[in-house]
């Protein structure tokens, strides 16, 4: 039970975040993989471009 209650915890705010910087929410879903999928997330959220940017396609 409490596994379930941390991956939700983890897996809604993330959801938004995805949503917000314009990447698919189902990204959040790989955090709930145990120890390396919250470091594939933060990943992809530091080094992605991030289309709802305006400024993201400058370099």
């Amino acid at each position: 039970m409490y596994a379930v209650v941390v991956a939700l915890l983890l897996v809604i705010p993330l959801w938004r975040i995805c949503q917000r910087a314009g990447l698919s929410p189902y990204l959040s879903l790989v955090a709930a993989v145990p120890f390396i999928g919250l470091l594939i997330v933060a990943a992809v959220l530091a080094f992605a471009p991030w289309p709802a940017r305006p400024d993201a396609a400058e370099g």
